[in-house]
């Protein structure tokens, strides 16, 4: 007995943002979650799965249209030609999202309480419950029915578990309480990397989105392959299924003396991610960090180097970079310049104090809200404006400021 375990589809989720930047693959990116699902309905029929576990987030929100749902409903009349079942439990994103009338063979658990969906003909018992609302708090694995004995128990939910970082701590629940479940295999949702939990008596398996949406999803995407044997999971096998992918490529730059050398450095790690997506487009960020002697160029003109390195991307077919971030550092030595007794020993004293003084970096926010409330909000990405009286931001700014500072002020950038 097989069957895939998928997760957090969004399917239509909207793409924000993708036409401020020039180049950007939009309309590739806006159709990408619809054809992973086709690539999972596609791998479903090739593997000749029994069922489909869907646990939670199959859509990012209400339809803004019904060719969300019209969509969804016909991959599914796919599956049911093929003879394959589908379960599906609601999360968080899609509590309250329209739902068409299903196709035969696609079953929805409850949102009302925990319900057990018995598949008599091949021994299996799916346990699940939907949520009622997007801020599901309680630990909705308590409530779910005892194992049925001489079944292969599954619990389908969408959770947080014990947490996990940038996902919202819905319906919480303890490792523990699911392998004392008894239940066989946990088909869980909601995060979105690929996660074990617990391997064999039972497998609790997060197996992440079908496809990467932003920077903060990257690497390969996709669902969870369960092969069964004699009552008991002989293999859980990730399948790779998303048709972009998203990377960041973390470039140090230590070596580098000249901006040329950085970008040949670019060009390498962005080719090395074009080559592991196998044809897919890539949609890189590209990070730029160590102490370089190619630094104060960069930081002279960061919108040239910027460019540049966005343009080699047209060099290496699928590729696309959304995102350059200057992270670099000065080589000098800051600490002995701060001893000279100069306007720049001066100004790096002055920096420390700043960094290492509560009073004064609040003193600086407040200046610097009344500037920020003065400048229109494009100057700014998402609430960055908003974060500016935040000490911990202020005194990251302050002490990077010498990195961006020495080149300009510097006749001979970081040599002085």
């Amino acid at each position: 007995m097989k069957f895939f375990h998928a997760a957090d589809i969004h399917l239509d989720s909207p793409l924000r943002g993708l036409d401020r930047y020039e180049g950007a693959p939009a309309d590739r990116l806006r159709g990408a979650t619809r054809r992973a699902l086709e690539a999972l309905v596609e791998a479903c029929i090739a593997e000749a799965v029994d069922f489909l576990l869907i646990a939670g987030d199959l859509y990012d929100g209400d339809w803004t249209d019904y060719n969300t749902g019209l969509f969804f409903v016909r991959q599914m009349a796919r599956l049911r030609e093929a003879g394959i079942r589908v379960f599906i439990v609601r999360g968080n994103h899609d509590a309250k999202s329209k739902i068409l009338r299903l196709p035969e063979g696609v079953t929805e658990l409850s949102t009302s309480r925990a319900e057990t969906v018995p598949l008599d003909d091949i021994g299996v018992a799916v346990h699940g419950r939907g949520y009622a609302r997007a801020e599901t708090t309680e630990d909705l694995a308590q409530t779910y029915p005892v194992p049925r004995s001489d079944y292969f128990n599954i619990g389908l939910l969408h959770t947080a578990a014990e947490g996990r970082e940038g996902h919202a701590p819905y319906a919480p629940c303890r490792v523990e309480t699911l392998v004392q479940k008894g239940y066989d295999y946990w088909a869980l949702g909601h995060v979105h990397a690929r996660e074990v939990l617990h391997e064999k008596q039972p497998w609790i398996v997060f197996p992440g989105n079908l496809q990467g949406r932003h920077a903060r999803e990257t690497g390969p995407k996709g669902a969870s392959l369960v092969t069964v044997e004699d009552g008991r999971v002989k293999s859980v096998e990730h399948r790779v299924l998303d048709v972009a992918r998203w990377a960041v490529c973390q470039v140090d730059a230590s070596a580098a003396r000249s901006p040329d050398d950085v970008l040949e450095l670019c060009r390498a790690a962005l080719s090395n991610e074009v080559e592991a997506a196998d044809g897919r487009v890539v949609c890189a960020r590209i990070v730029l960090t160590g102490a370089s002697r190619a630094h104060a160029a960069l930081v002279r003109d960061v919108g040239h180097w910027r460019g540049e390195i966005r343009g080699l991307a047209n060099d290496l077919g699928e590729a696309w970079i959304e995102k350059v971030e200057l992270r670099t550092r000065t080589p000098a030595d800051l600490d002995a310049l701060a001893q000279n007794d100069n306007p720049i020993g001066g100004l790096l004293k002055r920096l420390r104090f700043l960094r290492d003084d509560d009073d004064a970096l609040d003193k600086l926010g407040k200046e610097l809200t009344d500037i920020v409330g003065k400048l229109p909000q494009e100057f700014f990405q998402g609430d960055a404006a908003a974060k500016i009286t935040d000490l911990s931001v202020l005194r990251r700014i302050v002490d990077e400021l010498p990195d961006y500072l020495l080149p300009q002020l510097s006749g001979e950038g970081d040599e002085a």
